[in-house]
């Protein structure tokens, strides 16, 4: 089983920026998808952006263009750039790893975009 940790959220103004980290336990060659998901209190967690191991990419409607993803094999690190923050984005971050047959979560962090 991978064991993951996010890092990197916050309180941060509408318009600005923050980067979350995800580090995986284990060697990132077992995963195959990787993405992260988000959860606003009284709703469902919904995907925000996946990337496959050869670096395909998938973004929720409301953050493209907005947020990048990407992973370092290397480091065993899954990063989330978010720029042009809005209120809507405020929620918790999970990080998700898929394998064969089993998937992992992170523990969350929360990000707060507000003035």
């Amino acid at each position: 089983q991978v064991q993951l940790v996010e890092s990197g959220g916050g309180l941060v103004q509408p318009g600005g920026s923050l980067r979350l980290s995800c580090v995986a336990s284990g060697s990132m060659f077992s995963i195959s998808v990787m993405g992260w998901y988000r959860q606003a209190p009284g709703t469902q967690r919904t995907l925000v952006a996946l990337i496959t191991r050869s670096g395909i990419t998938n973004y929720a409607e409301s953050v493209k263009g907005r947020f990048t993803i990407s992973r370092d094999n290397a480091k065993n690190t899954l990063l989330l750039q978010m720029n042009r923050l809005k209120p809507e984005d405020t929620a918790v971050y999970y990080c998700n790893a898929q394998m064969s047959g089993s998937v992992s979560w992170g523990q969350g962090t929360q990000v707060t975009v507000s003035s």
